[in-house]
């Protein structure tokens, strides 16, 4: 399985959690870690996703995620796990 990570961020406000994952669900993508914070008004969560079962290709979810981060004010980034960890390599 390759997993995806995806991590959003801005200011907190209501409902960031709950528009994410219910984009998540309607593609058949599955959460398997979360992580979240808010730091003096700034929300950042990360995920580790499994998106095999997704009917939608990598570009197009990363696209959708963007746009739906943009509707609610916040950034959201998807990345393949590979890509990720070679761009935080120490």
């Amino acid at each position: 399985m390759k997993k995806t990570i995806i991590t959003v961020i801005g200011k907190d406000r209501v409902g960031i959690i709950a528009t994410v994952c219910a984009f998540l669900a309607e593609h058949n993508i599955n959460i398997l870690d979360i992580d979240q914070s808010i730091v003096q008004g700034f929300f950042h969560m990360m995920m580790i996703v499994d998106a095999n079962k997704t009917d939608k290709d990598f570009a197009e979810l990363a696209a959708q995620l963007a746009k739906v981060g943009e509707g609610i004010g916040v950034q959201i980034k998807m990345q393949h796990e590979d890509i990720f960890n070679v761009m935080h390599r120490i």
